[in-house]
Order: structure tokens, then C-alpha cells, then sequence
């Protein structure tokens, strides 16, 4: 793809003008020099980058901006060491000829997205092959409890991953199994018949209850071939932040990171948020009109409908959206909106679901009620409720709320499990990045696309 990428950057630059083209270039032969420099660079770069350490699952956009960032760094080492190396190395003059910053231009945007097309192609081949049994992994599971669980859910749920999961064990094999769906199939002493008779390659211990003691036991009751093993740590379940490993005077410390949003992070999202959210309001204005127009001749009531909902530091803040329901849907009280629920109008049903109504949330983004990203905003009396059913749920009130979140983007919309949101949401207070905001709003725009982010 490298290759090919600065072929095409030779025939772009003499076809369009937008760059000064000398009156004989040089021939594309010539720039094979620089063409083996600017491919090896960039394969040294992806090499120290650990592109080619390929991960069972990882984000298409966290590929994309990994493989942006080294061929981006290894286009600019190969384009300073052009004249340092090449120019020492070659005693003929055929082979001598200028790196022009056009031609490096060209050269830079093939390289970037030929590069992100084949690693693409690649992922959906690997995917599809995995899919169909090929080149899967044997695993096993130890533990039978909510973790063990989890996993076992996702990996039957995405066959792409390329792991044959055979089946968990647990303490007890006759004992109750704290978590439905999971199959147990022996007992901690039947580990090592289990991974002899399955060509078990990789082993999972999900315990994080366990003690190190039980720990050092299922490792070594693991040792058989070439099995590959991986530990949850129960330092998981109370850590919602990022490990990092740090050192003082040669000790390994871990550096638990708490919360990512402050001092000029604060500034800088609350400048994305203003930006964003005004030029949106001036492109979209004409078709928020005709919305707005629609609303009121489809049913009596306003355009709009406002509801009081809890924010930054728990205090209220009226939230604005297009009216999706008849004005009295709430004559019997506050209550969750479900699929078909038939207080929708026509017109409303299409709104929520394509979640068009949801767009004049940027007039309260402009406020400063809201940010585009964060944790959604709930009504205050389910926050009454839901604090003291859910743990650290007043804590994903640290930032503002947000027009989309990560629970969102990962499936938890409507009536959903709030402990599950509440985790996500805390993970992202504590996570925050400009490249993470930017990945929730381009993952909410494809789901909606897809018309996979449903909302009702």
C-alpha cells in the first residue's frame, strides 16, 4: 500500500495543478531511492508502534488514529533524512533528485489512506474467516461468577474476535453458579485434563476474589504447552481509571488516574462545545424550522418540550426537545418511554428513532446547560431513586451531561440497565480526552446512520 500510495502521489502531482510542476520532472524510476526509504521508515515506525501486534478486538477509530499518527511520523523521517542519507550514500546523479514538499504532500495523504483502506480490508477478511471457524483460539474460562460471565457473553456475541470458548470452571462443579448463561464444565481440579483433551491455547482467570495463594495455584495447574495465560485482577472491580505503570527509584508503582477533566481541558471542551454547537445551529436552523412547523400542525402543543432535568453537580437545568408525544402524555405522571409506546406521534415515532428531536439540545449546549459528550441528564426524581440504588451514581454528576455518552454509543440507551450506564458513564469522567469526545460523536453519527442507536 506504501508502494502503490507514492506511485500514485508521482501521477497526482504532474496531473493536477495545484502545486509548481518543473518542466521535466524526474522520472518515477528515479524516485526508487526514496521510495524504499519512505516504505522502510514507515514500516520501522509501525514496527516500534506495535501496528503489528494485532489485538483480538480493538475500535476501527482507535486503528484509524494509531495508524494516522505512524505513517504521519514515518512520512516526515523519511522526508528530513532524504537529503541526509541518499544524497551521501548514491554516488550517481541519476538517482539524485529532489524530495519536493507537493510530491511530499501527495505522498503522505496516499500513504494514509491506502494504508487505512488495506488495514480495513484486512480486518473484515480476518473477521470473516474467524466467523466461519478458522483460525479461532481454544479458551477456557476459570471462574463461574459475574465476570466469567461478561466475557463469555461478549465472545459469543462476536464471533470475529476468533475464540472458541469451550466453557468455564469453577471451585465446585456441582456448587450454584452465581451467574446464569455460563457452562461449566469441571472443577479447578479438572484444569489440566480439561486443557489436555480441548488443545486449550489460551486460559482466562476471572477471579477477582481470589487470593494469591489460589492464584499461584491455577497458574501452575495452567502450565501445560504452550497455553497463554491472562489474569483479571481484582484491582479492576474498584478502579474505573486508567493503570499506569510509574517507578521511584527502580519500584514499580501503579498510578491510578482519577479525574481527567481539569484545569484547561475545562477550557478547551468548553470551546469545542460552543463552536460545534453554533455553527450547528446556523446550518441546521431552516430544517429546524420546518420541524418545528411540522410539530405543531401534526397536534396541539408547543414545538417543543422542556423538561426538567439534573446536571453538573445536581443542579436543574431545562433541557429542550422537539415534542415526539401528545401534550398530555404526562397526565398520569413521569414515566419511561418504551418501543411503540403509543403516547408517540407519527411524526414523533421518526423523530426519536432517526433522534432528530433530540438536535435542539444544542441551543442548551450553547447555554452551557449541557457539553456535547457526557454522561446523559435523568430526571431528578429518578435520580432520587436511582442514588440510592446504584453505587457512585451521584459521582457521574462531576461533569455536565451530554447530548451523547459512552454508555450510548455502547449500546445503553432507553430502558437499559443503569448500573451499566453509571459504570460507562464513570469510566468516561475519569477518561476523558479530546480524541475520546471526537470518537463518541463520530461512533453516535454512524450509529444513527446504521439506525443501530435506537431511541425510545
Amino acid at each position: 500500500m506504501l508502494a502503490a500510495a507514492f506511485a500514485l502521489a508521482y501521477r497526482a502531482r504532474n496531473a493536477f495543478e495545484l502545486f509548481s510542476i518543473p518542466i521535466n520532472p524526474p522520472r518515477l524510476e528515479q524516485y526508487g531511492p526514496t521510495l524504499l526509504l519512505h516504505v522502510g521508515t514507515v514500516l520501522l515506525v509501525f514496527y516500534a508502534s506495535r501496528l503489528y501486534h494485532l489485538a483480538r478486538s480493538v475500535s476501527t477509530l482507535d486503528q484509524m488514529r494509531r495508524i494516522l499518527g505512524a505513517t504521519l511520523l514515518g512520512a516526515v523521517l523519511a522526508y528530513g533524512l532524504q537529503g541526509l542519507l541518499l544524497d551521501l550514500l548514491l554516488n550517481t546523479t541519476e538517482y539524485q533528485v529532489d524530495y519536493p514538499r507537493s510530491m511530499f504532500f501527495y505522498v503522505l495523504m496516499f500513504s494514509i489512506v491506502l494504508v487505512e483502506f488495506g488495514r480495513s480490508l484486512y480486518r473484515t477478511l480476518r473477521a470473516w474467516v474467524r466467523r466461519r471457524g478458522l483460525d479461532n483460539e481454544t479458551l477456557l474460562i476459570i471462574g463461574a461468577g459475574d465476570v466469567a460471565h461478561d466475557m463469555s457473553a461478549r465472545i459469543r456475541a462476536d464471533s470475529g474476535m476468533g475464540y472458541n470458548l469451550i466453557g468455564v470452571v469453577a471451585r465446585d462443579r456441582n456448587g450454584p453458579s452465581p451467574a446464569t448463561g455460563v457452562n461449566v464444565i469441571g472443577s479447578f481440579a479438572d484444569i489440566p485434563q480439561l486443557i489436555d483433551s480441548h488443545g486449550v491455547e489460551q486460559v482466562i482467570i476471572a477471579l477477582p476474589e481470589a487470593q494469591r495463594e489460589e492464584l499461584e495455584e491455577l497458574i501452575n495447574l495452567c502450565r501445560r504447552g504452550q497455553v497463554d495465560i491472562k489474569v483479571y485482577p481484582d484491582l479492576f472491580t474498584w478502579v474505573e481509571g486508567d493503570l499506569n505503570v510509574d517507578e521511584m527509584g527502580g519500584t514499580p508503582l501503579l498510578t491510578v488516574r482519577d479525574i481527567a477533566l481539569r484545569g484547561w481541558k475545562l477550557s478547551l471542551k468548553r470551546a469545542m462545545d460552543i463552536c460545534v454547537s453554533f455553527c450547528g445551529l446556523v446550518l441546521l436552523s431552516p430544517v429546524l424550522l420546518l420541524t418545528a412547523l411540522l410539530v405543531r400542525l401534526e397536534s396541539t402543543g408547543p414545538a417543543f418540550y422542556i423538561q426538567e432535568r439534573m446536571g453538573l453537580d445536581g443542579q436543574s437545568f431545562p433541557m429542550i426537545k422537539f415534542r415526539s408525544m401528545h401534550a398530555d402524555a404526562e397526565r398520569g405522571g413521569p414515566g419511561w418511554t418504551v418501543r411503540d409506546d403509543p403516547r408517540q406521534t407519527r411524526l414523533g415515532r421518526f423523530l426519536r428513532r432517526s433522534n432528530w428531536d433530540e438536535i435542539p439540545q444544542l441551543i442548551n449546549v450553547l447555554l452551557g446547560h449541557m457539553s456535547l459528550v457526557g454522561p446523559r441528564p435523568e430526571r431528578p426524581v429518578y435520580v432520587m431513586r436511582f442514588r440510592d440504588q446504584i453505587p457512585r451514581y451521584m459521582e457521574r454528576h462531576r461533569e455536565k451531561s451530554g447530548m451523547t455518552g459512552w454508555a450510548q454509543v455502547n449500546g445503553l440507551r432507553g430502558d437499559t440497565s443503569i448500573a451499566e450506564r453509571t459504570h460507562f458513564d464513570l469510566w468516561y469522567v475519569e477518561n476523558w480526552s479530546v480524541w475520546l469526545d471526537l470518537r463518541i460523536i463520530l461512533r453516535t453519527i454512524w450509529l444513527i446512520l446504521l439506525r443501530r442507536d435506537r431511541a425510545y
